[in-house]
């Protein structure tokens, strides 16, 4: 079974700054990381490996200082590891970013055949959720979002059953191999790389592909040329100027605290009550 992940090497959330003439983001001098959703798609993908046997393939898209990323991948276990980094691809848009990972993955399958993929459920620099199932919808693969579960993988009836998390509550699906799977956040853990594992990260040579490499040869899909989006403006949310307001509980039974604290909110926001006794 051959299994591609595919992740993104993302700012540090914790440590962001937005520019306060551009209000784009400043990425200089933000750390960066694993985008955190991926890491539960790429245990899933290991996992499911050390299970049924295959190797796993972990693919992104950005300049050359994510091979730092796709290391870290290969020290937690994964096989092989592309970088597609291109000038062309500079600037891309959901749209263009997965026309260029969906071209890989099928390159990737004329020599290994692909029998998943699996994607975080977002990322958390964009958090549109649009990538992986654009993949999908490219490669004409199933696409099972937002799963919380991989309950089994029958390889010999090219089967699988998850179970997704959707608003009403939980949908298990059945569907055929090959698909796409994008991992909820909570639905394992992540591993701690072996010793033999994080020596092989050191010594490994990262592939780099450029476009022709991915297989494209008309890049009027790819980077600004092929991104419709138009991001306007960046922002901070402005921070609230409301104060908290202490109450007094010296004395006072839990009851009478709890009292006091419905008729303060009660107060300013009247409709509220009505709402409840409704």
């Amino acid at each position: 079974m051959h299994i591609v992940v595919c992740i993104k090497q993302v700012p540090d959330s914790a440590q962001i700054r937005v520019h306060p003439v551009t209000n784009t983001i400043m990425r200089q001098g933000v750390p960066t990381i694993i985008n955190p959703y991926d890491l539960f798609s790429l245990e899933e993908a290991l996992r499911l490996r050390d299970q049924l046997g295959g190797k796993v393939t972990v693919i992104t898209m950005g300049p050359k200082m994510a091979i730092e990323a796709l290391k870290k991948c290969i020290s937690y276990g994964a096989d092989d590891a592309i970088l597609l980094t291109d000038k062309v691809f500079a600037g891309s848009d959901t749209l263009a970013t997965s026309f260029a990972l969906a071209s890989a993955i099928a390159k990737i399958g004329e020599t290994a055949p692909v029998d998943m993929v699996f994607c975080g459920k977002q990322t958390i620099d964009g958090d549109t959720a649009q990538v992986g199932p654009g993949i999908a919808r490219r490669l004409h693969m199933q696409q099972l979002t937002y799963v919380a579960q991989v309950e089994k993988v029958d390889l010999d009836k090219g089967e699988i059953v998850v179970h997704r998390r959707s608003e009403g509550g939980v949908q298990v699906l059945a569907t055929r191999l090959p698909c796409l799977v994008t991992m909820l956040e909570g639905s394992n853990e992540m591993r701690y790389g072996s010793m033999d594992d994080l020596f092989r990260a050191a010594r490994y040579e990262v592939a780099e592909w450029d476009h022709k490499a991915a297989g494209i040869s008309v890049t009027a899909q790819c980077g600004l040329k092929g991104s419709p989006t138009v991001v306007k403006k960046v922002f901070a949310p402005p921070a609230k100027a409301v104060k908290a307001e202490m109450i007094k509980t010296e004395g006072k039974t839990p009851r009478e605290v709890a009292d006091a604290l419905l008729t303060s909110v009660f107060a300013k926001h009247p409709k509220l009550e009505m709402e409840i006794g409704q």
